[in-house]
């Protein structure tokens, strides 16, 4: 991980450290999300959320402990605003994600998520007094813009889903994109003016999420909604710790490293452009990219040039 912000951010780019790490983390995500979208298929939203947060909560405290980095000096106002946004934005915002991708989609799901940014914009400005001039707001705008042309597309072998459906999607993929905005928020709140690592402010945010989870997965076992035949499956185990290595460990951990580093309407912005990463694995994989495609990422790409160099 040390080798990648090496990489990146010992440049010209070291002034934007915090759009650096937004950008690297969509990117992690895009991948994920192909491989959540298939795991989806045969793990409950429920399960897989608590799984991949565990496997992470592993990974992210052997990375701590090979780094040496101490436990932080908190104090109690800090410490309870991460806790409270890993309860919202991962435990619940994740969960709600997840479910919405299994109602309608990863295509409208991510649409969904695009939402988030303003939101977060507008809860900063009132509670952080957090000041975006007019091209920050032209950049997060044209960026929305761009993303939802790109992931509203209609694929030709997509189907309609039913009313029913769909009216879950939006539920689940609103109650996401609310969470999310509120989940940034308190995590800007917390590690503004303070020195907490983004890695100790990801694992208690992470050890938050999971705790929220456990009651709900007491619940599901007494009903006998808990699924364990297909943690029996070695390719389903693997492209599981696979996706919360990409999407949960190292995704949050450069997401906590953008919201410390970056405003946070700014950092939700950025960090909402995974779909326009989708476009080269597509390519990869041997599917067509339209022209409508590539005319949304252009706008994108230019909404985060207002972001970058005019806010």
């Amino acid at each position: 991980m040390q080798i990648i912000f090496n990489i990146f951010l010992n440049i010209p780019l070291t002034d934007f450290k915090g759009e650096v790490a937004a950008l690297l983390a969509a990117g992690f995500w895009a991948v994920a999300s192909v491989v959540y979208g298939r795991l989806g298929q045969r793990i409950p939203p429920l399960q897989l959320n608590l799984l991949k947060g565990i496997i992470a909560i592993a990974l992210l405290t052997i990375t701590i402990f090979v780094r040496r980095e101490f436990f932080p000096i908190l104090t109690i106002v800090p410490l309870c605003l991460l806790l409270l946004s890993g309860i919202i934005g991962i435990g619940l915002g994740d969960l709600a994600f997840l479910a919405a991708i299994n109602s309608f989609g990863a295509r409208r799901t991510l649409l969904m998520g695009t939402l988030a940014p303003p939101m977060t914009a507008i809860i900063a400005q009132i509670f952080l007094q957090e000041k975006l001039n007019v091209n920050a707001w032209c950049g997060i705008l044209l960026t929305i813009v761009g993303v939802a042309w790109v992931v509203t597309e209609r694929l030709p072998d997509s189907s309609d889903n039913s009313s029913t459906q769909l009216s879950r999607g939006i539920g689940f993929g609103l109650l996401a994109a609310i969470a999310n905005a509120i989940g940034g928020v308190l995590s800007r709140a917390a590690l503004a003016n303070t020195s907490i690592p983004p890695l100790w402010a990801s694992l208690f945010r992470l050890i938050a999420g999971v705790l929220i989870l456990l009651p709900l997965v007491w619940l599901s076992w007494r009903r006998g909604r808990i699924i364990l035949s297909e943690l029996q499956s070695t390719r389903v185990i693997l492209a599981t710790f696979f996706a919360a290595f990409c999407g949960t460990y190292l995704g949050i951990w450069l997401q906590q490293t953008a919201i410390k580093y970056t405003p946070a309407g700014i950092a939700l912005t950025l960090l909402q452009t995974s779909p326009l990463f989708i476009m080269p694995l597509a390519i990869c994989i041997g599917e067509k990219v339209s022209f409508r495609a590539i005319a949304g990422a252009v706008i994108a790409i230019a909404g985060i040039a207002l972001l970058f160099y005019l806010r």
